[in-house]
């Protein structure tokens, strides 16, 4: 892939400042790092190595500085990504997949902005319980499932929307344990996985639940045009009116196989608000990048921001330090999981070779490539010479403000 024209980092070393001097008093100290993380990365404050042509007779070098790792960077993830695809690419099972995505109403969205932390746990508590408690009806499935969910909040136009993405096995284990219980299969052939009207109606009351016992215990934060609803009249209202109103959650129908599993493995886990390579042009008047209107048979178009606006929308989608957005559950969570995974391989009666499921080739290379030590560059001046490391490169300490100072490994 090309390497892109414009970046994300370009837009905060060229309208960083102007941003804090306006925006500053309302920024988070996560988003303050991550402004000064991505603003760093790759340039001299964070340091590095000087690279140089081991030919005697060119001598050619150059820097090569280092990465910000920032988990918000769209520089530095691909290696993370790829680390994390191969590792779960011995867990998929043999079995049809479901996509199922819960999104939160708009009301409640801009709620979180506020109350990040606490309002991105309900959701992934209310839409793991929606899943499992659904699932374990004998009505519908009756068995444990096991699935992995991935918090996003942003959509096509880096607006705010949080929503999540649940990967799921079509099938479970039956209550005791010892049995694999699939999918029940439509008159067509296909496989159905759970009612998508009970599942919404279910994540809506759930996630009400846990917010109304959350206003009890006090942990909502109401600022701006909320504050009114930090009395419980108002409070009870506005709930009400939130469970009248239609949840969206959605369940695309079953996978290809699990090879297409991997493809959705890379896509949903490692991927910031908008990549670089979406980005057209830059600037003083307007940030301009592609995005896919779904609302328009998914066509590509193209939408331009002032600098400032694209800033903004973009700091929207920083997540509080430490928070977990890739999380794990049932007979794959994080504890035990490996020892549930044999049980269940074993109650498939799969042999070994049937644990070695195909790879797409696509997605072979990629990981191949980020994960495989990289072979020293041909010298650009010479071509016969390689580049090799010869000496560290300390970080240069600089006098401007955020976002141009040192930065932090992780926001």
């Amino acid at each position: 892939m090309t390497r892109p024209t414009h970046e994300i980092a370009d837009i905060i070393r060229r309208y960083g400042e102007n941003f804090l001097r306006t925006h500053g008093p309302l920024l988070s100290t996560a988003q303050r790092l991550v402004l000064r993380a991505l603003g760093c990365c790759r340039t001299a404050a964070l340091g590095g190595h000087l690279e140089r042509c081991d030919n005697p007779e060119c001598g050619y070098q150059r820097p090569a500085y280092n990465s910000c790792r920032n988990r918000h960077c769209p520089k530095c993830g691909g290696q993370a990504q790829a680390r994390w695809v191969q590792s779960r690419l011995s867990q998929l099972l043999p079995v049809p997949y479901f996509h199922v995505v819960f999104t939160l109403p708009e009301p409640l969205a801009q709620l979180a902005l506020h109350n990040q932390r606490l309002l991105y746990t309900l959701l992934f508590r209310a839409a793991a319980a929606t899943l499992r408690s659904v699932a374990a009806d004998p009505k519908h499935l009756g068995a444990r499932l096991g699935f992995f969910a991935v918090l996003h909040t942003w959509g096509q136009t880096l607006a705010h929307h949080p929503h999540l993405h649940c990967v799921v096995p079509g099938g479970g284990l039956s209550p005791d344990g010892q049995r694999w219980i699939p999918a029940r299969r439509c008159q067509d052939g296909t496989h159905f996985f759970l009612p998508v009207r009970l599942l919404s109606a279910r994540f809506r009351r759930l996630f009400l639940e846990d917010l109304i016992q959350a206003f009890k215990d006090g942990h909502l934060d109401f600022q701006g045009s909320f504050q009114t609803l930090s009395r419980p009249q108002a409070f009870r209202s506005w709930v009400r009116a939130l469970a009248l109103r239609k949840w969206v959650v959605y369940s695309q129908p079953p996978m290809a196989g699990p090879a297409q599993v991997v493809e959705y493995l890379g896509r949903y886990t490692h991927r910031v608000a908008l990549s670089n390579h979406r980005l057209l042009g830059l600037d003083d008047h307007a940030v301009t990048f592609t995005w896919k209107d779904y609302r328009d048979a998914g066509r590509t178009k193209i939408l331009e921001l002032h600098p400032s606006e694209f800033l903004r929308r973009f700091l929207l989608h920083v997540l509080p330090r430490g928070f977990v957005r890739i999380r794990h559950f049932g007979f794959l969570a994080n504890s035990a999981r490996d020892t549930r995974l044999d049980h269940v391989r074993r109650l498939l009666g799969l042999t070994l070779p049937q644990l070695l499921l195909p790879v797409p080739p696509v997605r072979l290379q990629t990981l191949e490539r980020l994960l495989t030590p990289s072979a020293p560059d041909l010298c650009p001046i010479c071509r016969c010479g390689q580049m090799i490391r010869a000496e560290l490169l300390p970080s240069v300490c600089t006098r401007s403000p955020p976002p141009f100072g040192p930065a932090a490994k992780h926001a």
